[in-house]
């Protein structure tokens, strides 16, 4: 192994090691990985910056554009309301939900068809009675499945179209990984329908202080007025009078908080208490003991204009991940108030507002109706209620659509580049109204493309200086002593064990190279080598970090972290066994 070799192994482990500490962000590691390389000369100066201008971070970003404006039309939305209003049995709406959220994932970035149908999930548990838990996380899953129908269904796709050209002169198509993501969906769906059982049924999550979904556990603060009838009360006495209905996690008196709140504890006027409960519970508690909800703000002091209550989850990308409610000026900076936070399985142990936040957990805010829709927007939350109010614009209905399906017909027909039609697609979507400049600049994931950027010259790296040879070598004597399909299996197994430590986009990056060395070095076609590692990329169906689509469903869920595995393992094990045949049929040998 020479120098260069063991310099660019050196750092693709090391970016691997940080992706999965998880201190830093992906694309702060990628641009770390692309500065190392750089010292290292693996990477030259002159190549550095070329993952800028690359057809992928176009055709990405402008796919995140052209999605965002379809998934405000709410043409979709529409469509199905009829439909699910009608729909009485728990089979007939799984098969309703998560294959709307399928198809729709395979002309829309998946995490959008997700959050477009989770209010209707939401609502749809409420009806029924049966816990949310036993709906999201197979329309999260279904949502990955979908992704992978068309080119622009997942960022994966997209590179390995792209590899593919590299290494014959041709990229893949539009609908190239239809045959296979297909088969692959339909036979997921089914699965779906019928292992919800699999599912925890005993976990409430949802939206609304008394509409909507209830949430297991919301953590909140309200303090003791000297005109309560608790004061000089026992906590004791306040929990027998309500039934128990919320649990009491700590008393603050004085600006010190005291963690074991004991029965026999007399309250005082001006404590503040800390809450645990049912929103119903919450509300129960309040309204008896005539307490003041606390706000994140100490003054709170709000417009004449009507107030509503809202609920929704923390996303990902949301710019207020990792801060507390303090630090996010919440009601400084967007004029609304956090009343509440529901965490799966947390108990709280901070001061609401300077509980740090984190993907998943579900926010219970008050603001000005006329102006909610809008900061919810910009937090980058995702509403989980029914209301009145609604995020996005249903102008230009039919446009987005419109847009979009010439942009697939004419890359599909050959007439135009992917790239090409796709960023002509997301300029005709600001031209004629259908998206904002504003929103679409917010659409696009700006981490995911950082770090495409930087990345791709990393992955090339390990190319030229024979790193991909290497591993193509080691495998194909692994590979010697299996057939055909052994060997797709094992290339399909190992991008679905990494994708969970790794984005998805990175681990396509570094495993596509290498299979498609790997195939060559058994003299066999790279298609269907390609093709293993686009669906073993998609498939995270293990662990609630290793895709968008898994953390958003957490919260509202109520899921665990061993949830995922408990339905995803044997999905995981189906998309093995269904995905290799299916890859033969269609990518030979």
């Amino acid at each position: 192994m020479t120098t260069p070799q063991l310099l660019s192994f050196g750092i693709i482990i090391a970016m691997m090691l940080l992706f999965i500490w998880g201190k830093w962000r992906y694309d702060v590691v990628a641009m770390a990985a692309l500065l190392a390389s750089l010292l290292a000369g693996t990477v030259k100066p002159e190549e550095a910056f070329k993952g800028f201008s690359d057809d992928i971070v176009i055709i990405v970003a402008s796919a995140l554009v052209v999605s965002a404006a379809v998934s405000r039309s709410g043409v979709i939305e529409k469509a199905l309301r009829w439909l699910i209003r009608r729909l009485k049995t728990l089979r007939s709406q799984l098969f309703v939900l998560v294959g709307s959220v399928t198809l729709m994932s395979a002309i829309v970035k998946n995490i959008g068809a997700l959050a477009m149908m989770m209010p209707a999930a939401l609502r749809m548990a409420k009806r029924s009675g049966n816990p949310p838990s036993l709906y999201l996380m197979p329309m999260a899953f279904g949502s990955l499945l979908g992704g992978m129908i068309t080119l622009v269904g997942t960022s994966p796709n997209i590179i390995v179209s792209r590899v593919r050209e590299q290494m014959t002169g041709e990229p893949f198509r539009m609908f190239d990984y239809a045959p296979v993501g297909i088969g692959l969906s339909l036979v997921g769906v089914t699965f779906l329908m019928l292992a919800y059982r699999l599912l925890p049924a005993d976990r409430q999550a949802g939206a609304s202080l008394g509409e909507a979904v209830k949430i297991s556990d919301y953590n909140t603060e309200a303090t003791v007025p000297e005109t309560s009838p608790l004061v000089g009360g026992t906590i004791g006495d306040f929990l027998g009078k309500i039934d128990g209905a919320i649990a009491i996690t700590g008393l603050v008196r004085g600006g010190a908080r005291r963690g074991v709140t004991l029965p026999d504890t007399v309250i005082q006027a001006g404590d503040t208490l800390l809450l645990r409960g049912e929103p119903n519970g919450i509300e129960r508690a309040v309204d008896q003991g005539k307490l003041h909800l606390v706000r994140d703000h100490s003054k709170s002091e709000q417009s004449h204009s009507e107030q509503s209550v809202i609920e929704a989850v923390v996303t990902q990308n949301s710019p207020i991940s990792g801060q507390s409610a303090q630090q996010a000026h919440l009601f400084e900076r967007h004029g609304v108030n956090l009343i509440a936070v529901s965490r799966a399985g947390h108990r709280m142990t901070e001061r609401l507002g300077q509980m740090r936040l984190r993907p998943g957990d579900v926010l219970l805010l008050q603001g000005p109706v006329d102006v909610l829709p809008d900061r919810i927007l910009a937090l980058g939350l995702l509403p989980l209620a029914e209301r009145d109010i609604r995020i996005g614009s249903v102008r230009k209905d039919l446009l987005p659509l419109v847009i979009l399906a010439g942009a697939m017909s004419l890359t599909a027909l050959g007439m135009v580049p992917v790239a090409t039609a796709f960023f002509s697609a997301a300029v005709l979507m600001i031209l004629t109204g259908a998206i904002s400049a504003e929103d679409a600049h917010e659409a696009i994931e700006w981490p995911i493309i950082v770090m495409l950027g930087a990345l791709i010259p990393v992955s090339e790296a390990l190319q030229t200086t024979g790193g991909t040879e290497l591993i193509g070598t080691w495998l194909s004597g692994v590979g010697a002593t299996l057939p055909g399909w052994g060997a797709l299996c094992l290339i399909m197994v190992t991008a679905m064990a990494v994708t969970p430590f790794l984005n998805n986009a990175a681990t396509v990056l570094v495993m596509a190279p290498i299979a498609a060395t790997f195939a060559e070095r058994l003299g066999l076609r790279p298609d269907a080598f390609l093709m293993a590692v686009a669906v073993g990329a998609a498939c995270d169906f293990l662990t609630p970090i290793g895709h968008q689509s898994n953390t958003l469903v957490m919260g509202p869920g109520g899921y665990r972290f061993g949830d995922y595995a408990r339905l995803g393992a044997p999905l995981s094990v189906l998309v093995v066994v269904v995905g290799v045949p299916l890859i033969l049929t269609f990518w030979p040998l």
